[in-house]
C-alpha cells in the first residue's frame, strides 16, 4: 500500500538541531520542512500543509509556546511536539495542558521521537531505514 509522505515542520533556531532532525525524520520516510523561527514558519503559510509540528520552546521573539497557541487557534487538531534544551521548572504535564501532544528535553532519543510521531500521526510505522 502506497501513501503520501507525511510532512513534518521543524522550528528551531539551532542549525545543528534542524539538520539532525531533518536527517532522522527523512530516514523514517517523512518529508521535512525546516524553519529557523516561529515567524518564518507562520509567514511561510505552511501551517495548512503539514501533518505535525515539532518546535523548540526557547525561540527568540515568538516562543514555542506562543507558536503553539497560534497553531491551536488556526488548526486545533494539528499534532505539536515541543522540545527544549534549556532547563525548565515546568514538567511535561504543563506543556501537554497547553496543547502539545508530546514534550522532549534535548538531547532526546531519536527512536523515542519517531515512536511519538507514530502515535500522534496514528500511522502503523515510522522507523529509521537501515
Amino acid at each position: 500500500m502506497t501513501r503520501r509522505n507525511l510532512v513534518i515542520a521543524v522550528v528551531d533556531d539551532d542549525h545543528r538541531v534542524l539538520e539532525s532532525l531533518e536527517s532522522l525524520l527523512e530516514s523514517g520516510g517523512l518529508a521535512v520542512r525546516l524553519f529557523e523561527s516561529a515567524e518564518q514558519f507562520i509567514s511561510s503559510d505552511s501551517l495548512k500543509d503539514v501533518d505535525c509540528l515539532i518546535s523548540d520552546i526557547g525561540l527568540p521573539v515568538l516562543s514555542g509556546l506562543e507558536l503553539l497557541a497560534i497553531v491551536r487557534q488556526q488548526y486545533a487538531s494539528l499534532p505539536v511536539i515541543l522540545i527544549t534544551g534549556r532547563p525548565t521548572d515546568k514538567g511535561e504535564e504543563y506543556y501537554l495542558e497547553q496543547g502539545a501532544q508530546r514534550f522532549f528535553h534535548k538531547p532526546f532519543d531519536g527512536s523515542a521521537l519517531l515512536g511519538a510521531l507514530q502515535q500522534v500521526l496514528k500511522v502503523d510505522s515510522i522507523s529509521v531505514a537501515r
